[in-house]
């Protein structure tokens, strides 16, 4: 009598560990069967090539040690061993590899001919393009639809709800966050930090500010895709944050909506008494405005301007690379200029630094929460948010991690061992009514057999 069972494809029914221990538990045999010295179940990594496994049963119902060549069996009626013949996918590596570097060079390419991309959809595209060849032959191609499709269609619904606040006519608040930050510093840290540290050019160091304002739009889409080329349920927990995050922001600025520290410099009080969403004043070139609401700046370097600028891509201009600053202020033209509570910028980077912590060791942490601290620096120093503005982000990230972390280990983990027992269960069933047929009695196995 024999009995076959091969595996499925890791990745067909599901790529977090459940679903592989799943699929092992109904190709091996029971725990009971295996020698004293075997290791320990464990469940398969989803990069686990396909395995058939041929349990042969002897007539006199013993069981012999051994192994055969893969694919081959005992013949019916003849005594013989367990067989655990393993059946090795191909090794795409190279392929995986070559079609990686074609990628690289092909974006490479790109950047330097459109330039990078910082518009959503386009840079999800160059990603997904990515995320297929470093998969090849350990997922299936069409899971980046199914997985990230939904992803993408929720953050257009997203951007479609961004000025919904226009729609409803909300009072914009213009002196809220600019009173609050002075309440807690006694000066406007954008107004102070601009005093004593902003040049009549920008120095070096003005590229850093540029270049991690700008990944914000690229940083968060790149870690999820390496989050799912690593792990799927990994990645899904980081698409509930990523999306919570947003959404949560957005009822934040739709029904609180507030100016910009670079708006309000602009700006008197009576200019903006009645709580307008875009006044003329927002719109004027900038210059020195007497009585401004955020104040006046008091230049200590020789030069720089005596009044609050919006300086968030001055450092491309260093690099000679004016065109991605001219890119990200068209952007910036489009966006809803007075969605300022609380800062996405400062909430989506703490979010990713919260969700990495515990998954990386003490230099990833540094790094992500580096960046998450860099990033609010450079806010509040080009006069794109307020401090209020990024302590509510961050209190919107910690809200969020916390939450999803609270509800995968109160009801997601134990929810997951507890199929995994059933599953055991049924294992230990199967091979507990082939004993008491009498067809399998329990004796040693093969080397090989147990888990993997």
């Amino acid at each position: 009598m024999s009995v076959n069972s091969t595996a499925a494809p890791a990745g067909a029914a599901g790529d977090g560990p459940d679903d592989a221990a799943g699929q092992l538990a109904g190709e091996t045999l029971g725990a009971e069967t295996l020698p004293a010295e075997a290791p320990a179940i464990e469940a398969a990594p989803e990069e686990a090539p396909a395995v058939e496994i041929v349990v042969d049963i002897v007539e006199a119902g013993t069981v012999e040690a051994g192994t055969v060549e893969a694919g081959t069996s005992t013949p019916a009626g003849e005594s013989g061993p367990i067989v655990v013949a393993e059946e090795k996918g191909r090794d795409l590596t190279w392929l995986r590899r070559s079609l990686l570097l074609l990628w690289v060079i092909a974006l490479g390419v790109e950047i330097a001919v459109n330039g990078l991309a910082v518009d959503r959809t386009r840079l999800i595209l160059y990603l997904a393009f990515g995320m297929v060849a470093a998969t090849i032959g350990r997922r299936r191609a069409i899971t980046v639809v199914t997985d990230w499709l939904p992803f993408v269609l929720i953050l257009m619904l997203y951007d479609w709800t961004r000025n919904v606040a226009v729609w409803l006519d909300m009072p914009t608040h213009w002196k809220l966050a600019a009173d609050a930050d002075f309440w807690m510093f006694g000066v406007n840290p954008t107004v102070w930090l601009q005093s004593h540290i902003k040049f009549a050019d920008p120095p070096w160091w003005e590229i850093i500010v540029s270049v991690v304002y700008m990944s914000y739009f690229v940083v968060p889409y790149a870690t999820a895709a390496a989050l799912w080329v690593k792990n799927r349920a990994t990645w899904r927990r980081f698409a509930v944050c990523f999306i919570a995050t947003s959404f949560i922001g957005l009822i934040g600025y739709t029904l609180v909506p507030a100016a910009p520290p670079w708006a309000a410099a602009k700006c008197t009080a009576e200019q903006v008494a009645d709580y307008p969403h875009d006044p003329d004043c927002m719109y004027q070139p900038e210059g020195l405005v007497e009585d401004n609401i955020l104040g006046q700046v008091q230049p200590q370097q020789e030069g720089a301007a005596p009044y609050v600028e919006r300086i968030s891509t001055r450092g491309w201009s260093v690099l000679r690379v004016e065109a991605a600053g001219q890119l990200i202020k068209g952007g910036q033209g489009k966006a809803n200029l007075v969605a300022a509570i609380p800062s996405l910028h400062a909430g989506l980077t703490m979010m990713l630094a919260l969700f990495m912590w515990p998954r990386t060791k003490a230099l990833g942490r540094t790094l992500f929460m580096g960046y998450a601290l860099v990033m609010a620096f450079a806010l509040v120093y080009t006069a794109e948010h307020y401090v209020l503005d990024i302590i509510l982000g961050w209190a919107i990230a910690g809200l969020v991690v916390g939450t999803v972390e609270y509800v995968d280990r109160r009801y997601v983990q134990p929810r997951n061992r507890r199929r995994e027992a059933e599953r055991e269960m049924e294992r230990e069933d199967a091979v507990a009514e082939a004993v008491e047929e009498g067809a399998l009695e329990q004796g040693p196995v093969a080397d090989g057999a147990g888990a993997r």
